[in-house]
């Protein structure tokens, strides 16, 4: 039950609210006589035009901490636009004979019902963070100062922001020490860090960003001078305390993380559809004829959130107990037909099976060994941060060379710089590019794919 009431739910709330407000404002017009002569047409437009404003006005961008006024502000803004939108159809479309009367009752209503449910969640929501101790955070503070202070006193006070405090540690006490600090946050699941960066030196501050990295931890700054302020960051408040944010993973937003996965069903539905339905069977022949053995081989492997998942290829070696070892340079293991898919990257379009079932994306950072984790986790910096986000079946250090085979410590830094760099910029436009760019490597040849 605590499990339970520790997920984020209301991730999913978010794009379930954009889905309502749509319904109610293209159902709502059938409730008015407002003459209009292609109602398809108006409603892909008023669709379109609403989607729009909203992510320009960041109308669904309501967190935890936000106040009423700043959503009440939101409504206004949204439908101020919506109405100039609403009557510049009658204009653009020449639509004489609407009912101006009419569009404006209906306008209003969508108003009203709009902001009754946006206004009702955003209580219902608090009530149950505050009642129930539900969708709750984890967090410690670092820090003695008046800001530091106030915060604690914001976790606990103010129980529907979601919060659960658990510990303060003042670094001049004299059993402080950073390592019992990273081991109580490990040791009682803490979610969220937050320092008052006034007391630490720039060398505490750079251990905390490593042990924070490497271990999927939210890391976030009561902000003063320091050399902070260089790095990307997301200024927020909590009530009237500002807060720092050291990383935005765009993905983890509900409205982008939303879109990623619409774009990745579809897109994995017309490979599966019109190419894997007939290059299966096609494959699957050659593969058993020259090798006994399944088609597909299925490896297990570190996902999001270092959660393990059973990811796919077609069979390319011969059968061995060796299942842990990535494919080397002239590497016996693998068969004439595996050299061709191989070559051709073939052998991983099994993997939008693993998009279907949500375990992967399109694009993101290639899913490694465990032995590799093992490997770069701690000695690597920023290695981890490459599960905050579902593995893909091709990225940004792909199309840039730094596939296959690991053969350096230069290759899997550049390889996680590249990864990190694409969690922190993502964009539909990115994932565009990178799949373009991984279709013209394939047929130029990569030197690293065998």
């Amino acid at each position: 039950m605590d499990i339970f009431k520790k997920e984020r739910n209301s991730d999913y709330i978010k794009p379930f609210s954009y889905l309502i407000d749509l319904v109610v404002i293209n159902g709502s017009v059938f409730l008015f006589e407002t003459l209009i002569t292609d109602t398809y047409l108006f409603s892909v437009y008023i669709t379109f035009f609403w989607i729009i404003i909203a992510f320009k006005n960041k109308f669904y961008e309501v967190q935890r901490y936000t106040r009423i006024l700043q959503i009440v502000t939101l409504i206004l803004v949204q439908f101020v636009f919506y109405a100039l939108i609403l009557y510049a159809f009658i204009g653009f479309f020449k639509q004489p004979y609407i009912s101006r009367f009419a569009l404006g009752n209906y306008f209003l209503f969508a108003l009203a019902v709009v902001s009754f449910f946006k206004i009702s969640l955003y209580f219902l929501l608090n009530k149950y963070r505050a009642t129930q101790l539900g969708n709750y955070r984890n967090v410690v503070v670092i820090g003695d100062t008046d800001k530091s202070r106030q915060l604690i006193y914001i976790f606990n006070k103010k129980l529907h922001f979601g919060f659960k405090f658990k510990k303060q540690f003042i670094l001049n006490e004299d059993d402080f020490s950073l390592q019992k600090c990273f081991k109580f946050i490990i040791e009682n699941d803490i979610d969220e860090i937050y320092v008052s960066i006034a007391e630490l030196s720039n060398k505490q501050i750079n251990r905390l960003i490593d042990f924070a990295d490497n271990n999927l931890k939210e890391l976030k700054f009561i902000p003063d001078n320091k050399d902070i302020y260089s790095k990307k960051l997301k200024y927020e408040y909590y009530d009237y305390i500002p807060i720092i944010s050291l990383r935005r993973i765009p993905i983890q937003e509900p409205i982008n993380k939303a879109v990623k996965r619409i774009f990745d069903v579809f897109f994995s539905l017309f490979i599966v559809i019109f190419i894997l339905s007939w290059l299966i069977p096609i494959l699957g022949i050659l593969i058993v004829m020259e090798s006994k053995g399944p088609i597909f081989f299925r490896q297990d492997r570190p996902g999001i959130k270092e959660k393990g998942f059973g990811c796919y290829k077609f069979r390319s070696m011969t059968i061995n107990t060796f299942t842990e070892n990535s494919a080397s340079r002239n590497d016996p293991r693998v068969t004439r037909i595996g050299k061709f898919i191989r070559k051709t990257s073939i052998d991983e379009l099994p993997q939008f099976f693993n998009v279907l079932f949500g375990q992967m994306s399109v694009v993101g950072p290639r899913p490694h060994l465990w032995k590799q984790n093992e490997m770069y986790g701690s000695t690597v910096s920023k290695y981890m941060v490459r599960y905050f986000v579902k593995p893909g079946i091709t990225g940004l250090a792909q199309i840039k060379g730094y596939r296959g085979e690991i053969e350096s410590k230069e290759d899997i830094i550049n390889r996680t710089k590249y990864d990190v760099f694409y969690i922190e910029n993502w964009s539909l436009l990115m994932d565009l590019n990178i799949i373009i760019q991984t279709v013209m490597n394939i047929f130029q040849g990569e030197e690293k794919a065998y």
